[in-house]
């Protein structure tokens, strides 16, 4: 991936996290192959990943989604192992991803 900068989103829920976001690349820890650019918020293990937090590919963001059945899970693209499922994170009523431990690699890119 480049190293092309990336437009931040600075909302409330940034300043929740107080204010520090950083963008990951998100690869397959199976294979290595790319799965995302994502926007974590604050400091942390990434154990969800929000829809409106990912950067790229935009596909994986399901926008126009309005509850829980219209999302797919997230597969891995080279091998079809199942990364993570759907979910809405309760506290913040946000539609996120629920990451299954071990299946992801994250590197800091900016």
């Amino acid at each position: 991936m480049s190293k092309k900068a990336h437009k931040y989103i600075n909302d409330k829920y940034t300043k929740a996290r107080g204010g520090e976001s950083h963008i990951y690349q998100i690869d397959s820890s199976c294979c290595g192959e790319f799965i995302a650019l994502y926007q974590k918020d604050g400091i942390g293990t990434l154990y969800r990943m929000y829809l409106d937090r990912i950067v790229k590919p935009s596909e994986l963001a399901f926008k126009d989604a309005t509850d829980i059945s219209q999302i797919l899970p997230l597969l891995c693209p080279q091998c079809k192992k199942v990364l993570a499922v759907p979910m809405i994170y309760a506290p913040e009523n946000r539609l996120a991803y629920r990451i299954s431990r071990g299946s992801i690699r994250k590197k800091m890119i900016q």
